[in-house]
């Protein structure tokens, strides 16, 4: 366990976002191969088994392949949580995310039991993938916290352009909150038997397109002022932000027009969580270390020199 920030931690770091955005994928593949009742109980996969069993077929596989990997989860949630237990010292509030993570993962299993309890009840199943979005933002803030000292932080972005910022993640919430209503509303519901909410899919879409425009004017705004204003730290990540993001617009009304064919869906899910982590390292970008501020560089070079 040790007392500074080391390469583990930085792995460890990655690893969690990694896993965190990468389980969203698995589960998207549960729902959009009609898996989600594969295992029709929980936390047992039937009533007498805890795994699945040949007569569950594929689907069974599928479910019960995803709940295994709530095991990997909780470990990478482990080992970070223990890598940085003792680095209170350093001044960059690692045990405090690590902890949100860590602690979100069990509840959100709990989440994924309600929704196999309720049959897949499309806002269940909703809450469930935006339980994933908030586990995602606090791994993202995590990362950022390995990297940036959050000590004598100053703010190097003028106030119009923080609210900007922060309009953007309000637009980013909203866009993620009816790009689930309108999931609920179309085809994959997860099983064939499965309700939907019986709103207006087509209605929904063009619903859901307002608030993803309002997001990239946003974010060509923030990357334009970031340029013209000369704030490297908030232009790279405000880039990868407008990058992310139209990918997810060009995959969105592809499965539009093609009629929301599987690999696409699962495909925009994921970029979903990916939007999310690229808005929450824009958003912390305008808080930037004052002059004196020491970074993981310093610390690296430091240690170097003392050996």
């Amino acid at each position: 366990m040790p007392a500074t920030i080391t390469r583990w931690t930085r792995g460890l770091a990655w690893a969690t976002l990694v896993a965190q955005i990468g389980i969203v994928g698995t589960g998207g593949a549960v729902r959009l191969t009609g898996s989600g009742l594969g295992c029709p109980t929980w936390p047992r996969c039937t009533e007498d088994s805890f795994v699945n069993v040949p007569e569950m077929g594929i689907h069974g596989v599928i479910e019960f392949g995803n709940r295994l990997l709530t095991f990997v989860l909780v470990a990478i949630a482990i080992l970070t949580f223990l890598s940085v237990i003792r680095t209170r010292a350093t001044g960059r509030g690692l045990v405090l995310p690590a902890f949100l993570v860590g602690l979100y993962i069990p509840i959100q299993a709990v989440i994924g039991g309600i929704t196999v309890w309720t049959g897949l009840n499309p806002y269940i199943v909703g809450a469930h993938f935006l339980a994933s979005i908030v586990i995602v933002v606090f791994s993202a803030w995590y990362v950022w916290r390995v990297y940036f000292d959050r000590r004598d932080r100053v703010d190097t972005a003028a106030t119009w352009l923080r609210v900007v910022g922060w309009f953007a993640a309000a637009a980013t919430a909203v866009t993620l909150v009816i790009g689930v209503l309108t999931t609920g509303s179309g085809p994959h519901a997860g099983d064939a038997g499965a309700a939907r909410n019986g709103l207006d899919s087509e209605f929904l879409q063009h619903v859901h397109s307002w608030p993803a425009y309002a997001l990239l004017a946003l974010t060509v705004l923030v990357v334009a002022s970031a340029y013209r204003l000369k704030k490297p730290l908030i232009l790279r990540f405000s880039t990868l932000m407008l990058g992310t993001l139209l990918a997810q617009i060009a995959v969105g009304v592809a499965q539009a027009r093609l009629g929301l064919p599987e690999i696409l869906v699962g495909i925009h899910m994921v970029i979903s969580c990916m939007v999310a982590a690229a808005m929450t390292a824009t958003v912390l970008s305008m808080r930037q270390p004052s002059p004196g501020a020491v970074t993981v560089e310093d610390q690296s070079l430091e240690a170097a020199h003392v050996d």
